[in-house]
């Protein structure tokens, strides 16, 4: 696997077209930073480490929705490994005018847009959440 949070990103986005609750996904700490991430802005009800049907570490992500709809409308993979995509805190986009969010990799770790910029620090832009 090239791209492991382009594949977490497309389990979450193709469980809940499915109506699924969970979704299983294998763990590494940057996925498990950017479900951090997604559950601190209330995108899914959260996550938790398991031991998946091969015996390797997995990650039970609980997906969220609200009145039978899914709660995230849009998930898009910023940075990919062939185009890496590194911005400046004033450069960081702002995803549908403040109520969508950008997940960023900074040197203080996995954050928000909103945490780097009261931060003041970039990096790269690993995906938008909406």
């Amino acid at each position: 696997m090239n791209d492991p949070i382009a594949d977490m990103l497309t389990r979450i986005r193709n469980s809940q077209l499915r109506g699924k609750s969970t979704v299983i996904t294998p763990a590494s700490k940057l996925r498990e930073r950017v479900l951090e991430v997604m559950a601190d802005e209330g995108y899914i009800r959260g996550y938790e480490m398991t031991t998946g049907a091969d015996g390797h570490p997995a990650i039970e992500i609980s997906l969220k929705y609200y009145e039978g709809e899914p709660v995230i409308r849009e998930l898009k993979r910023v940075s990919k490994p062939g185009r890496r995509v590194y911005m400046g805190v004033n450069d960081i986009p702002v995803v549908r005018q403040g109520l969508g969010v950008s997940i960023v990799s900074t040197p203080k770790g996995v954050m928000s847009d909103a945490s780097a910029r009261s931060q003041n620090v970039g990096g790269e832009v690993l995906c938008t959440v909406f």
